[in-house]
């Protein structure tokens, strides 16, 4: 009997990958790169934020939010993740967290808030993109106010 000897098929960790894009994404925040930020969006992402307007699609439109809020963060900060987590299949994944600025500047508004998170991926030509992102703070309902100083 002839025994055919193969190579290990390779194991890919998506949510190892996805997890390093979104490292790598908070990292270009911090460095408030615009460009690479915008890379790790797909060209027809859809994105729900914090701000209006209700919604943006595309990666495009993307990137001109991010060019007008980014003046309004503190100038020298870093992310804090809390609560990941991550689902991945071989080509779709979906995170969701909540993370906040760490500025040197403890009183930046930026820096006051708790957000949320749903991040949804796609792999597309080998690397994971972002197709989807939902961003949020929660509100009181009786108030219809933001609730920015709530605490994990």
């Amino acid at each position: 009997m002839e025994q055919k000897i193969t190579a290990p098929k390779k194991t890919v960790n998506n949510k190892a990958a996805v997890r390093k894009t979104i490292d790598d994404f908070m990292a270009a925040l911090c460095n408030k790169d615009v460009k690479s930020m915008v890379a790790y969006y797909a060209s027809d992402a859809v994105l729900f934020d914090v701000k209006p307007p209700l919604q943006v699609r595309g990666a495009i439109a993307w990137r001109h939010i991010w060019e007008a809020c980014l003046p309004f963060f503190p100038p020298s900060f870093q992310v804090e993740i809390k609560d990941l987590v991550i689902h991945a299949g071989n080509d779709v994944a979906i995170a969701h967290y909540i993370f906040r600025l760490i500025a040197t500047d403890k009183d930046h508004p930026a820096a006051q808030t708790w957000m949320r998170a749903t991040t949804g991926f796609k792999k597309i030509q080998r690397k994971w993109k972002i197709v989807h992102e939902h961003g949020s703070v929660p509100f009181n309902p009786h108030t219809l106010q933001a609730q920015f100083t709530l605490e994990p």
